[in-house]
């Protein structure tokens, strides 16, 4: 597993950012450069499930491990999910489950710094090195649009 490290600086609020990155609407758009039609079902609170979905049925559950509003939100993977149902981690799953996905909102002047650290594993490097960029783009422009 490797820890990818992505920051862009957005001429916007903290508040502003955060309500993109996990408001429903806006995390819809962020979000389908990975995989078109994303959504996330959780209350967005800490130590609880968060369900991230396809329009098919699949995605990832995880736990919302850490949470400190308009500063830093810290996400656990555990399993994936087929058919809007948990699946029994097997050997696949068990290679990235416990990995992390982590946003922080720092101030840096008149700008915030978005500092994002995603575990992944080997296969799938490619895919966010170059995924990853693009929707911390959508981020930037929604925030300050």
């Amino acid at each position: 597993m490797e820890k990818l490290i992505f920051n862009i600086d957005v001429k916007a609020s903290k508040e502003k950012i955060w309500r993109v990155l996990w408001d429903d609407e806006t995390y819809r758009k962020w979000t389908n450069v990975f995989a078109e039609g994303s959504y996330a079902e959780s209350n967005w609170n800490e130590g609880d499930k968060i369900y991230f979905l396809g329009p098919g049925g699949g995605g990832m559950n995880s736990i919302i491990e850490r949470k400190i509003p308009y500063e830093y939100m810290a996400f656990k993977h555990l399993g994936e999910i087929k058919d809007f149902k948990e699946v029994p981690i097997d050997d696949k799953t068990n290679e990235w489950s416990g990995s992390m996905e982590t946003y922080r909102l720092d101030q840096k002047g008149n700008v915030v710094d978005l500092h994002v650290e995603v575990d992944v594993i080997e296969q799938h490097l490619d895919y966010f090195k170059d995924a990853f960029p693009k929707a911390l783009k959508i981020i930037k422009e929604l925030s300050e649009g």
